[in-house]
């Protein structure tokens, strides 16, 4: 019989200050950030509270306060050869705050005096600047233009002391992005330049990375998860054992956040872009790759993907054949860490639905695996074929339908539509290839210009789409025989 989870039932303490302002409250954050900060007030006295923010209009918080901002952490994984489970009850989140239903109380939290950090992930969308936003929207669409708008009430209360701003998403310098989307919005809203000088001065924007398979509450054997536990968690989040958080910022920065006096895996360094490189690339990269293919074979979990005959050797071989040589300087560090990934693809804890990696696989795709192919080419002087099939697979996969049913595609409304367009409207299938690859908006480039690219596409996504994906992959294979 389990137990409503509340404080006055779990007998937690009152809690500390609220220090942090998380925008987000998603599976990720959760097994992350919040473990982490649970971590530090455990093991170095960080003595800090967060307050949760709903950064976007769907969805609800309401188990948050529900729990009273309570959940639990459990983490599976390889320790010294031997599985290991580790079960954490989070008990740093005080509630959660709803800036669509009270703005006021949103603004209310850049007044508290203790306030000092500010945490995010908004996924890679989230970064982008919405021209409409205006200051007096309660609130303002984008995260960026949120942001904009508590930092001003902060400004406006007077503080002389900013923020440390610590943004998840895996944006390439994300930290420098999202201050120039500050910025951008204080020109947008033709706010005063000493506010703009505060920014500047007495806000730290730290870019970061982050590093977590996290998959969520569990789906099959939730009932048995909760029994033990003895209590109704409905926030239960689920992950791997590994993490890293590699935080580009000066030393002094330890002083107030003291992750050297706990055994967390977080590094504050002086640039962070190999370590940002390294994992998007690899890991990430690999991620996506797996996902439209393994759909069309009928997988369900990454763990399936890796240790599927066939497509388990092509992600390896696509990271070291690759991935790897498309760095500037591969070495084997570099192989080390995908090594390590793959064994952390196979955890048998983690049931990592594929499908759940398939939000946003377009920006996914540009940011992930696009440098690796142009940076692929131009050090050879010829195309990573693995990479281009796994392209072929992801333009198939937006024609939003396989062997008669729906693709659950999750990304932009405009997007979907205008894939859904293109495959309608394409007189053959070099037509539409070269339509996708022009479109800048989804590339950051137009990548027509890449040696081949068009007819290796053209051939493996009719291939892919007339005769299967079995048919795509011996097609594959013999091109990587002949080479």
């Amino acid at each position: 019989m389990t137990k409503a989870l509340r404080r006055e039932n779990a007998y937690i303490p009152a809690p500390h200050p609220e220090r942090i302002i998380q925008f987000g409250g998603g599976v990720f954050l959760r097994g992350f950030v919040d473990w982490i900060i649970e971590a530090l007030n455990e093991q170095a006295g960080f003595a800090s509270s967060v307050v949760i923010v709903k950064p976007t209009a769907h969805g609800s918080y309401d188990q948050f306060n529900q729990q009273d901002g309570l959940f639990h952490v459990q983490l599976h994984g390889l320790q010294d050869g031997k599985l290991v489970t580790d079960s954490t009850l989070i008990t740093c989140v005080t509630r959660a705050v709803n800036p669509y239903e009270d703005y006021q109380s949103f603004l209310a939290l850049a007044r508290l005096p203790l306030m000092r950090f500010v945490i995010s992930n908004t996924t890679e969308t989230g970064l982008t600047f919405a021209p409409d936003d205006k200051l007096t929207d309660e609130p303002p669409s984008s995260f960026p233009a949120k942001l904009t708008a508590l930092l001003y009430a902060r400004f406006q209360g007077g503080s002389t002391v900013g923020f440390i701003i610590l943004p998840c998403e895996l944006v390439e310098q994300n930290g420098d992005k999202l201050k120039a989307l500050v910025l951008q919005y204080a020109d947008l809203w033709q706010l005063e330049p000493s506010f703009k000088e505060w920014v500047e001065t007495e806000n730290q924007f730290c870019n970061t990375l982050v590093d977590r398979i996290v998959v969520g509450f569990p789906k099959t054997d939730a009932g048995a998860v909760l029994e033990k536990i003895g209590y109704d968690d409905q926030l239960l989040t689920e992950g791997e054992l590994y993490h890293s958080w590699v935080i580009q910022a000066p030393q002094p920065l330890l002083s107030e956040f003291p992750v050297n006096k706990t055994n967390l895996n977080v590094k504050i360094v002086d640039d962070v872009e190999l370590y940002r490189q390294t994992k998007v690339r690899i890991l990430n990269g690999a991620h996506t790759s797996m996902l439209p293919i393994g759909y069309m074979l009928g997988l369900e979990t990454v763990r399936e993907a890796v240790e599927h005959p066939w497509l388990g050797g092509f992600i390896h071989d696509e990271l070291f054949e690759e991935i790897i040589p498309a760095f500037d300087h591969p070495d084997e560090a570099l192989k080390q860490f995908a090594a390590d990934v793959l064994n952390r693809f196979r955890n048998p804890f983690i049931q990592h639905k594929l499908i759940s990696i398939a939000l946003y696989s377009i920006s996914k795709f540009r940011i992930r695996l696009v440098p690796s192919l142009v940076s692929y080419q131009a050090h050879y002087h010829k195309l990573p074929k693995r990479i281009v099939f796994a392209f072929a697979a992801l333009i198939r996969f937006y024609k939003g339908e396989w062997n008669g049913k729906p693709i659950p595609l999750n990304d932009d409304a405009a997007i979907i539509e205008w894939f859904r367009e293109q495959w309608q409207a394409a007189a053959d299938m070099h037509t539409l290839v070269e339509k996708v690859l022009a479109n800048e908006t989804l590339w950051g480039q137009d990548l027509t210009y890449i040696d081949r690219l068009v007819d290796l596409l053209t051939l493996y996504v009719t291939t892919i789409d007339q005769d299967g994906i079995q048919s795509a992959i011996e097609q594959l294979n013999a091109d990587s025989r002949r080479n």
